[in-house]
């Protein structure tokens, strides 16, 4: 290139920056990832978080996982987890709050100052507060529940209303800004109703599709209406100790509460 070829291309620079402008200004913005906040804790569920979790990774969401600090979170099957944020750097506006549940992991966090106040003052700002399987009983501890349509695992639902909530024997209840779903596996369900909230139901459909979440139970003992009352009640029975240290808990947060 000579010096007055230069000269002509250094001179349309300020033109093409123009029209590289001008078709920026043309294209639709993309809207912002939804930003959500994932309670992790010693003795969750895995397949709490990991259900939903797997949505919101399709969704192309914003997914932090939280706790106290980001040494590794044993959970129920053996795989620890690590929080990529703390309790102090997670962002106080966030889309979701989300709590797995996991009954000893839930009593602990019940008990726990520090992790009801990181519960109530993100919560307080959320546009969603949900939960999975006993992470509504710490949701209930937090306050975050009193007025509010909620349920649980089938085995400790009925103490929420000791904390402020309406019980709701569902798979998933949706009340307001409150998502709140049953034991375990109603993480998925919890997590595509969610989806259609932060996205559309076509969105939610596409990606119910791309993993293929067709359940088809090989047995009806999935509830304890289905499993009957022989079954539930060796479930209870062997339950029995948690189920205890849980109401003692929610009694305490009653009391805290004021209600």
């Amino acid at each position: 290139m000579n010096r007055r070829e230069f000269g002509v291309a250094l001179g349309a620079l300020p033109l093409l920056s123009s029209v590289v402008q001008a078709v920026s200004a043309t294209e639709p913005s993309q809207p912002p990832k939804p930003k959500i906040g994932m309670l992790i804790y010693p003795g969750m569920i895995l397949q709490d978080l990991v259900g939903p979790q797997t949505v919101f990774s399709i969704l192309q969401a914003d997914t932090r996982l939280v706790w106290k600090d980001k040494n590794p979170v044993a959970t129920d099957v053996g795989i620890a987890l690590s929080a990529n944020d703390t309790f102090d750097t997670c962002p106080a506006e966030l889309d979701v709050l989300f709590v797995p549940g996991g009954l000893g992991g839930s009593i602990a966090c019940m008990k726990d100052a520090d992790v009801i106040g990181f519960v109530e003052s993100r919560g307080a700002r959320a546009r969603y507060v949900t939960s999975v399987c006993t992470g509504s009983l710490v949701l209930a501890a937090a306050g975050l529940l009193r007025g509010y349509q909620a349920t649980s695992h089938w085995y400790v639902r009925d103490l929420l209303p000791l904390m402020g909530a309406t019980l709701k024997a569902e798979r998933v209840v949706e009340d307001r800004n409150r998502l709140t779903a049953g034991g375990v596996t109603s993480g998925i369900d919890f997590g595509l109703t969610l989806a259609a909230r932060l996205a559309d139901e076509d969105t939610a459909r596409r990606i119910q599709l791309l993993i293929e979440y067709d359940p088809k139970p090989p047995f009806a003992a999935g509830s304890p209406e289905d499993a009957g009352p022989a079954l539930t009640r060796d479930i209870l029975q062997r339950r029995a100790p948690l189920i205890a240290s849980a109401r003692k808990e929610a009694e305490l947060a009653k009391e805290r509460l004021g209600i």
